[in-house]
């Protein structure tokens, strides 16, 4: 009798074992496949055992271009340098943007003199859903407008996969000028006295930013709305839809809200009525309201930042980031090497494997210049992560990649999965001709 229950204890054991190993494998599964809304309430320590860790940067070029000699390609509104190096032994002295007659007159409205503190009211606190600053700040700034939405109006406009880890500035100002009577621009280039003026004249602004709450939930974009300022102890109040405090105003000091603020090329978006379009537009000027002039300004700041650190891998970003602006605009041949170059130099200074979440400018400046290896190296490392696999644009973009390879199914079922994840989007239209097209 012993004998047998030593055996039947031995196979309950055993069958533990193997059931518990089943769950233990099919345990990153199932939590990958919960809705986002149930996700959320899953614990962090959860979450980070059966998530695949993220790497601790985007990987390095393999070939690192020539960057002094590339940034010194003409195109338009760059001075040529006859300064050439490597990646690893830069000029000292990066070249400058040239003043053309377009830029050589500044516009912008003359700085009124500010009071030194300012607070927006009737701005209320909403606490965000999981993944949802985006929708959760315009939401903010729309009530301040007594436009009678939430947080949920808006993310089942521009971002009906809840899964969905981007909704970009784009997105959001569409969704304004698509669901209201009101008007909203994307802007790049902003600076700490911008905030102040706009701010001051009664606009809530709403910021793209960085954020690291952690090291284990790591680098992610957010989203802030800049609701008033103080000069005395030089900072702003914010509404932080993830960090809160949910019963008052957040502060964010000028130096810290700048330094998250540069991960996303000081972009901003301004919500505004309609009436008051011509009062916005002096308060912002020709430095921001002519997009040449906005992408050169934004380009040379970013260059004045490298130049004062050369070691920060978001001011080359963000001077690749305008620089493919630029080039896409003057449509000249060549154009992207620039572009190419600071990218180059961003990745080997080292940038948060998430910045693609985001950002999509790299793709386009390597797809521009047959750097298509680079863009599958780029989106495989993003489609490693769950999270990652729900960013629509990097379907759109290895799409193309795959197409220049040679794999034409491959780059269809791309195109085909941006369709799938955001059929809303922008990108799904873009997706839908590039498969009716031939490969």
């Amino acid at each position: 009798m012993s004998v047998n229950r030593l055996k039947g204890g031995v196979l309950v054991l055993l069958l533990g074992i193997i059931l518990a190993a089943i769950a233990w494998w099919l345990l990153p599964r199932v939590v990958a496949a919960l809705p986002g809304r149930v996700r959320y309430y899953v614990p962090d320590k959860v979450i980070a055992i059966v998530t695949t860790p993220l790497p601790t940067a985007l990987p390095t070029p393999a070939a690192l271009s020539n960057a002094g000699l590339a940034l010194a390609t003409p195109i338009p509104s760059v001075t040529p340098s006859p300064t050439q190096a490597t990646a690893g032994n830069l000029p000292e002295e990066l070249p400058t943007l040239a003043a053309s007659s377009a830029t050589s007159t500044p516009t912008t409205e003359p700085v009124p003199t500010l009071f030194p503190y300012v607070r927006l009211t009737g701005i209320p606190i909403i606490p965000q859903k999981f993944n949802n600053c985006g929708p959760t700040n315009l939401t903010l700034v729309l009530n301040y407008y007594n436009i009678a939405v939430d947080q949920f109006d808006v993310a089942a406009v521009v971002r009906p996969n809840y899964e969905d880890r981007n909704v970009s500035p784009d997105e959001l100002a569409a969704y304004v000028r698509g669901e209201t009577e009101m008007e909203a621009g994307v802007f790049s280039g902003g600076d700490i006295s911008l905030l102040k003026r706009l701010v001051a004249a009664g606009y809530p602004v709403i910021i793209e930013t960085g954020l690291l709450p952690d090291e284990t939930t790591g680098w992610m974009g957010h989203y802030l709305s800049v609701i008033g300022f103080d000069d005395i102890t030089r900072h702003f109040s914010v509404r932080d839809t993830y960090l809160g405090p949910w019963h008052g105003d957040g502060f964010a000091g000028y130096d810290d809200l700048g330094r998250a603020w540069s991960a996303f090329n000081y972009t901003f978006i301004a919500v505004y009525p309609v009436e008051k379009s011509e009062e916005l537009h002096r308060i912002l000027g020709d430095d921001f309201e002519i997009p040449d002039h906005m992408w050169i300004r934004a380009a040379e700041r970013a260059r004045q930042a490298i130049s004062a650190n050369r070691d920060d891998p978001f001011a080359w970003f963000n001077l690749g980031t305008s620089l493919t602006e630029m080039a896409a605009r003057a449509e000249v041949a060549g154009g992207y090497e620039p572009a190419v170059a600071a990218f180059d130099q961003a990745r080997r200074l080292g940038l948060p494997p998430r910045m693609l979440w985001y950002q999509f400018a790299p793709y386009r400046a390597y797809l521009a210049t047959g750097r298509y290896t680079d863009v599958i190296e780029l989106t495989d490392l993003i489609l490693d992560d769950q999270g990652g696999r729900n960013v629509e644009e990097t379907y759109f973009y290895r799409g193309f990649a795959l197409r220049e390879l040679g794999d034409e199914a491959a780059a269809r079922e791309a195109f085909a999965r941006v369709m799938r994840l955001n059929p809303a989007s922008k990108f799904a239209e873009l997706a839908q001709a590039a498969l009716n097209s031939e490969g």
